[in-house]
């Protein structure tokens, strides 16, 4: 027989060749349906791993910061209305609280009024007296080089324990300390770090202020 031509199957061979076909065709078959499933299954875990992640981001930053919105003038020029501050909520909790740090807190006479932003000027024990536009801390005064202003109200107070006094850096234009009373550690929020927004705006708030003698 001339090898050219084709074999001839009989057609029990018939039966045998289209069994493995159709067999074949059903693994392969089987074969994708698992591979999808697969594939599919894969896809969703990891969209949920993702949202995991975003969700124990989020409520992590949330842990440790906070963003807030400006809506007074009264921290000017350091802070102007409509800026947006990084807080940094875990500042005290490594640290002391120091003057000429720029603090949020809950509003003493309201705490459950929109929160406040202010100037740290006394700290626990300390003796704050303004006279003739000038801050004096103990005796000695306080050099601010954040002011562009001096302030035209004076007074006397002595900071009680575990408590802060606060000015605004517009010190004609700023309900704080000087008209309220002090802050109480407790309702401290944290320390603005940042300014982040808008970009002409961008800065860090960390300033170096004389210290005063203790008291």
């Amino acid at each position: 027989m001339d090898k050219s031509q084709s074999v001839l199957l009989s057609e029990p061979e018939k039966v045998d060749r289209l069994r493995e076909v159709v067999l074949d065709s059903i693994v392969s078959f089987v074969v994708s349906i698992f591979m999808f499933y697969v594939y599919r299954r894969r896809i969703v875990m990891d969209m949920l791993e993702t949202v995991a992640l975003a969700v124990i981001l989020f409520l992590g930053i949330n842990a440790v910061s906070a963003r807030i919105r400006v809506d007074s003038i009264s921290m000017q020029p350091t802070l102007y209305a409509g800026d947006f501050v990084l807080v940094n909520k875990i500042a005290y909790w490594l640290g002391e609280h120091e003057r000429g740090d720029v603090i949020v807190f809950y509003y003493p006479p309201k705490p459950d009024d929109i929160p406040y932003i202010k100037r740290i000027v006394g700290l626990p024990g300390d003796r704050v007296h303004i006279a003739s536009g000038k801050v004096y801390i103990n005796g000695e005064q306080l050099i601010e080089p954040y002011l562009k202003i001096t302030t035209n109200r004076g007074g006397d107070w002595t900071v009680p324990p575990e408590s802060l006094f606060v000015m605004g850096d517009n010190r004609n234009n700023s309900s704080d300390s000087r008209s309220w009373g002090f802050v109480p550690y407790k309702n401290v929020i944290g320390k603005a770090e940042v300014i982040y927004l808008p970009p002409k705006h961008w800065g860090w708030l960390d300033v170096e202020v004389a210290a005063a003698a203790q008291p």
